[in-house]
């Protein structure tokens, strides 16, 4: 056997392995290209490392590169991540810390990213995109128990200033208080209850009351109503009326201007005619034979002389 040859092959063979171990872990066949990108995180990232894994939905796309303090704000921690060249990060995708399992290998997860955001577009050099990030379920925690805790301790003060030593002995009094009012009730219970049904006898009578009062309220509602309607009616006669004086008094200014001047000489007249016929009366009493023969001519005056005749 050539032995020569043997541990020539065993030696290639093991030379092949190691180069394909490499390859493999290099990224196989097709390098893959990374965009990086950078997400600021406000709460620690104790338990992630670099080299750490950063999942899309659970898939992993990258993983973390560098872990470093913000320089202006110690609080504060910069993460860069290396995600695979293609993956959709969008504008509103977020970065939240988890942990993977009960090891406590803490991981970055994506999420977010509505199918109508725009890309986040990737930069070959720094500044590079800013990834938002939010509050880990471990955070989350941490504050809500911060907030009962501080809950229970105020919680926790305001008991132990309601059970002071004062408190415990006005309480003790109220307690003996209403002790007291339970004996007395206790006592008068019959009264109680003769009053309880009085009360109810109140109530039934009260609802027959209303019942009976509202057809009565009906009654002097229409009866307001005819009220209303008479005085329209009484108002609109006053209205006609006062046209018919109004009327009227036209009718006697318009007679007095018009009539009563012909009623005045008529008057006159009858007081001439009146005056005529008693001296004509009186003249009759006198001399009847007057209506006969006519009256005699009034006898000339002294002085007087019958008028002659003209000459022919």
């Amino acid at each position: 056997m050539n032995y020569a040859a043997v541990g020539a092959f065993v030696m290639l063979l093991g030379a092949a392995l190691i180069a394909g171990m490499l390859w493999l872990a290099s990224g196989g066949t097709v390098k893959k290209k990374y965009d990086l990108y950078v997400a600021i995180e406000e709460e620690s990232v104790a338990g992630l490392n670099v080299n750490a894994p950063v999942k899309y939905n659970g898939v992993e796309v990258g993983k973390v590169q560098a872990i470093q303090l913000v320089a202006a704000n110690p609080e504060n921690v910069r993460l860069t991540f290396a995600i695979e060249r293609g993956t959709p990060i969008k504008q509103d995708t977020v970065a939240v810390l988890k942990t993977q399992g009960l090891t406590g290998i803490a991981y970055v997860e994506l999420g977010g990213g509505a199918k109508e955001s725009p890309l986040l577009p990737p930069s070959e050099q720094e500044p590079y995109p800013v990834i938002r990030t939010k509050p880990s379920l471990s955070a989350r925690l941490e504050n809500v128990l911060t907030t009962v805790l501080a809950k229970l301790d105020r919680t926790s003060s305001n008991v132990d200033a309601l059970l002071s030593d004062e408190n415990k002995a006005a309480f003790k009094s109220a307690l003996s208080d209403i002790a007291v009012v339970s004996h007395t009730l206790a006592a008068r219970k019959d009264l109680i209850d003769a009053s309880i049904v009085r009360a109810a006898r109140t109530l039934d009578y009260s609802e027959r009351a209303t019942a009976k009062l509202g057809p009565l309220i009906d009654r002097v509602g229409r009866g307001a109503e005819a009220v209303e309607k008479m005085g329209n009616d009484v108002a609109l006669a006053g209205t006609n009326v006062a046209r018919s004086v109004d009327a009227v008094g036209t009718d006697v200014q318009r007679f007095t201007a018009e009539t009563l001047p012909e009623v005045q000489r008529l008057l006159n007249e009858l007081n001439a005619l009146s005056i005529s016929l008693t001296r004509l009366s009186e003249q009759t009493a006198r001399d009847p034979a007057a209506l006969v023969r006519g009256r005699s001519p009034v006898p000339d005056g002294p002085g007087e002389s019958p008028a002659k005749p003209p000459r022919p």
